[in-house]
């Protein structure tokens, strides 16, 4: 196949320092070539310098694979920053709470950034480097009054990475039926404009945003994901192996396995072959 009739894609696991299980999956599916970007959580319960020695030795031998920061400002997650408000018993808020009170304008933007600058700093001190590309755990990044403080925080400490944007790019008739997608696409019409405007490059459409409770067959989702995804376009995923950590933290469990059990399959390179698409 001409590799100029192909669309190069990012296909980025979200999530990476959440849990060992977690990890583990993210680094089995870059060594398999099935990843090419994983977002990491500098406050998550499984980050430390082996697990950042493992990341970095399994993306070595991958010939495109991006590492980013997953930002993180939402329950159950602690704050870096000793001054951070509002708190919910020391926690960040949850995420249904953050939004609200960023539509209410009721946070403090100057607190959200000085935290998503630890969380830079943190990657550096933990990589050697900025990331690659910088985006926010539950979409956080999107949100109201969260939105300009974190890409004040970008352009100052990581202005080469790119950040994640959550809209799709599909006719109108394409966007209903999809509650959560289309949320992403309302707050991300502004969040392109701001970046746009601060000189900060994004993915130019998004998916993979489904409602995970259903559990639903991650083979049909990645076939309509690719269907109208143009040439650098990301697909967001969250691959992982269950263990206690991750239930203690993270409502999404067994759909990380099969998400898993699905990118490692012979299936998943035939869909992408079907789609002329490629993540070299």
């Amino acid at each position: 196949m001409n590799d100029a009739a192909l669309r190069r894609i990012w296909l980025c696991a979200d999530d990476y320092g959440l849990a060992d299980g977690v990890n583990r999956a993210i680094r089995d599916l870059i060594s398999r070539g099935r990843l090419n970007a994983t977002s990491v959580m500098v406050v998550g319960a499984a980050i430390g310098r082996a697990e950042v020695a493992a990341l970095q030795d399994t993306a070595a031998n991958s010939p495109r694979c991006a590492i980013g920061l997953h930002a993180t400002l939402t329950a159950p997650f602690r704050p870096l920053t000793m001054h951070f408000r509002p708190l919910n018993g020391g926690l960040f808020l949850p995420f249904p709470n953050l939004l609200r009170a960023g539509l209410l304008r009721r946070l403090d933007p100057e607190m959200i950034e000085d935290e998503v600058l630890a969380q830079l700093a943190a990657f550096k001190e933990l990589f050697g480097r900025a990331p690659d590309f910088v985006d926010g755990h539950q979409h956080a990044q999107l949100f109201p009054q969260v939105r300009d403080a974190f890409l004040r925080a970008v352009k100052e400490a990581a202005p080469a990475a790119w950040v994640r944007q959550g809209g799709r790019r599909k006719p109108p008739a394409g966007l209903l039926g999809a509650p959560k997608a289309l949320v992403l696409d309302v707050l991300s019409a502004q969040f392109r404009k701001r970046a746009a405007r601060a000189g900060i490059a994004f993915n130019p459409a998004f998916a993979g945003a489904y409602d995970f409770s259903k559990e639903p067959d991650f083979a049909v989702l990645m076939d309509e994901f690719l269907a109208e995804l143009p040439d650098g376009g990301l697909v967001m995923c969250h691959p992982g192996f269950v263990d206690e950590t991750l239930r203690g933290l993270d409502p999404l469990t067994t759909q990380r396995e099969a998400e898993h059990a699905y990118l490692a399959s012979d299936r998943f390179p035939a869909l992408l072959a079907a789609n002329k698409v490629t993540l070299s």
